[in-house]
């Protein structure tokens, strides 16, 4: 069982896989990615592209006055009509093709640079490679990639003597004499139309017969689902358009999935038969509190669905027999405000992780499928674990915790079905260690975790990678610093290939996990939202100073960077403490905090009041207008900035990004880089193809380096 951390301004799924650890782990962007379409038709700018001339000079954006009054404060936004819902203003997209190609005349001078690194980045793939196959029915189903493809191969292998019982030990045949590969679904053929492609669900029939898959082919997530013959890929009904990726079958013949309302918010779930039209489907559930938005997933058992409302305080889930859809839904944890709950299904038991503001670091509980009011405590509340989630499997229970900011599995085996449920104990076997060609060893990196304090005397973690043969320690080093802090989100450690294009150019790459995250709990959370917000940008600030004072680095050698939510946090230190650093880069950043919270038109802004606040109300008005970026720009010397943003993004809008430029460009008073890229055929979490996403990472490293004036002599432009 996953649960969906739903919000608008997630961290990005392409350059911030994070590592410090060269243990492969799962990336924490499998776990938040959300379903966010846009209501307004993109047919007009879908038709641009991104291609710009370019021009030696930074533009110029004109100035309309844009006055907004709230409590007797008075805010001018002078680029407020950079701001169109339709991405088709003429003179919007002129403007964003200015700076594209101020952009390209600025970098034009390290492309050869830029080339190598993509070159050497994408040297270390096993470009031909499969997942660790998952067994499931008679099949064992994975993915393959292909080189010099960028999507993968969504393939299936019968299982010889299926009717074994599976095992943790076992592996895929793949020699001459196994059952041949079947590829059900090449995302590669599907892509070629399009300049982004991405499938957010890809959802096999219980009888493994047919396949249903949701299609998003401009990024901004609204999603066309398609089923089709897992065998001969023959399409079977007619499409559902305009939807989320929550997707799930009922049986062999019905599918639930959830759409939105005119602000994107998911509000209703639907049961669709296969052979009907969807404008017959039937509603099973309307979430009308604009606060609220839905979840759907099924149980590992695959007996039930669950669909569950949330806020940023409140969750409650009901469930649905997938065997009986025509039966409609059951309450299975009560609305009750201030209690979070997630559930999942196992034999005669459904297993529910709840938090309340009383068992803040929530408690696992069961209760019987046929009497869900008698719950039995499995896993108490306890103070120093957090139980992030859980996933249920046959025989074991793995729990998913937090302890001391470090993420932990702890395995139960579970006794039979009938039996009393009693903590035990389990094994684990690892599956598959990402391949990382060109002379790649472990052995040459070192991680550390060290901890920064506070204004408050807080303790603030820190994980930090470098290679120990470049590295001297000693101020000199190049150092890249990334935070992010909102939403209880943790980013933890893991592994990013390509990040090793900097620290074996001698780079130290660190992580503040600053308040706001979830790393140290949930009361880590609560001291980093609301009216403690400021708290994340003190905390990054402080770890920053740390950095220095320990001799990691000097404010010369120090780039910042962060996405999303990152970017408000970026954008916030910024305007405190533009001398402590020397370059940033900010990608798709929310920026524009009380003008977009003022705003419940925007997507998703109603949602996000427990996040924030609420500006409407006068105390979290100026609160938040103390620390939003675009409403603290200042005249003042800036460090080189990078700044990046995907025209169809519907969680931050593109015009966000590009109004924090205009204005910076128009009040600094230094001569550093301010650049802006925006793509046009991307949304939030920029484009799509694997070796896509690698020339991002290579374009963004080289503003790094040239930022730190790091470019080789070899290469042109280390100017």
């Amino acid at each position: 069982m996953q649960q969906t951390i739903f919000c608008r301004r997630v961290t990005l799924g392409g350059l911030f896989y994070l590592f410090n650890s060269l243990v492969v782990g799962t990336p924490v962007h499998q776990h938040i990615a959300s379903t966010l379409p846009v209501r307004n038709s993109l047919s007009p700018a879908t038709a641009m592209t991104s291609q710009s001339q370019p021009q030696s000079s930074p533009p110029v954006a004109k100035k309309v006055e844009h006055v907004m009054e709230m409590f007797g404060d008075v805010r001018v936004d002078n680029y407020y009509w950079l701001r169109d819902d339709s991405r088709s203003n003429p003179e919007v997209i002129s403007y964003l093709r200015q700076e594209n190609g101020y952009t390209d005349a600025m970098m034009s001078g390290s492309k050869q640079f830029e080339s190598e690194l993509f070159t050497e980045m994408r040297g270390r793939i096993k470009e031909d490679d499969i997942s660790a196959p998952k067994r499931k029915g008679p099949y064992y189903y994975y993915e393959r990639t292909l080189e010099g493809k960028e999507y993968v191969q969504h393939c299936r292998r019968l299982i010889p003597n299926s009717d074994v019982p599976p095992s943790v030990n076992d592996t895929m045949s793949t020699g001459p004499d196994a059952p041949p590969e079947h590829i059900i679904l090449d995302e590669n053929v599907k892509a070629q139309e399009h300049e982004y492609y991405r499938i957010g669900a890809f959802k096999m029939s219980p009888n493994h017969k047919l396949v249903a898959y949701a299609e998003d082919s401009k990024g901004d997530e609204i999603y066309t689902v398609y089923v089709i013959d897992a065998e001969t890929r023959a399409r079977v009904g007619k499409p559902l358009t305009r939807v989320t990726s929550y997707l799930e079958w009922a049986g062999n013949d019905a599918l639930v999935y959830i759409t939105m309302d005119e602000t994107l918010r998911p509000d209703k779930v639907w049961l669709h038969k296969l052979d009907s039209e969807q404008s017959s489907d039937s509603c099973l559930y309307h979430e009308k509190d604009d606060m609220f938005s839905l979840d759907l997933y099924a149980s590992e058992s695959e007996k039930f669905l669950f669909i569950a409302s949330e806020s940023k305080t409140t969750r409650f889930v009901s469930y649905l027999d997938a065997s009986k859809p025509e039966d409609g839904l059951k309450v299975l944890t009560p609305r009750i405000h201030g209690i979070d709950t997630a559930a999942s299904h196992r034999g005669n038991h459904f297993f529910i992780t709840r938090r309340s503001d009383k068992f803040f670091n929530s408690e696992l509980v069961a209760c019987p499928v046929d009497n869900t009011s008698a719950t039995t405590v499995l896993i108490p509340h306890r103070e120093s674990v957090k139980i992030q989630g859980i996933e249920l499997f046959r025989d074991h229970i793995v729990l998913d915790e937090r302890e001391n900011g470090l993420p932990k599995l702890t395995i139960y085996r579970l006794p039979a079905v009938e039996a009393p449920l009693t903590s035990l104990k389990g094994v684990s076997v690892l599956k598959k260690i990402e391949n990382v060609l060109g002379g790649f060893n472990s052995s040459n990196y070192v991680t550390e975790r060290k901890w920064a304090t506070a204004s408050d005397g807080t303790q603030i973690p820190i994980s930090i990678v470098y290679r120990k043969d470049l590295v001297k320690l000693d101020g000199s080093d190049p150092f890249l610093l990334y935070g992010y802090g909102s939403y209880e989100i943790c980013i933890d450690p893991s592994f990013k290939l390509s990040r090793l294009s900097l620290l074996d150019r001698g780079f130290i790459f660190a992580i503040a996990h600053v308040r706001g995250g979830g790393e140290m709990g949930r009361q880590w959370y609560e001291n980093g939202k609301l009216l403690k917000k400021k708290n994340t940008f003190t905390d990054f600030i402080a770890s920053a100073e740390f950095l220095i004072e320990n001799n990691y680095c000097t404010k010369e050698k120090l780039v910042i960077n962060g996405g999303s939510a990152g970017g408000l946090l970026l954008g916030a230190v910024l305007n405190m403490r533009p001398d402590l650093f020397k370059g940033a880069v900010l990608q798709v950043p929310f920026v524009d905090v009380v003008t977009t919270m003022l705003d419940p038109t925007i997507p998703l802004t109603t949602s996000e009041w427990e996040e924030w606040g609420d500006p409407r109300k006068e105390e979290f008005y100026f609160y938040m207008k103390s620390y939003s970026p675009v409403d603290n720009i200042m005249a003042l010397n800036y460090p080189n900035i990078l700044v990046t943003a995907g025209l169809n993004d519907p969680r931050v809008m593109y015009s966000e990004p590009a109004k924090f430029v205009a204005k910076l460009r128009a009040m600094k008073t230094d001569g550093n880089l301010l650049l802006f890229k925006c793509e046009f055929g991307a949304g939030h979490f920029s484009k799509s193809g694997r070796f896509e996403k690698l020339k991002e990472d290579a374009f963004t490293y080289a503003f790094i380096m040239k930022a730190l004036n790091m470019i080789p002599a070899s290469a042109p432009g280390n100017n």
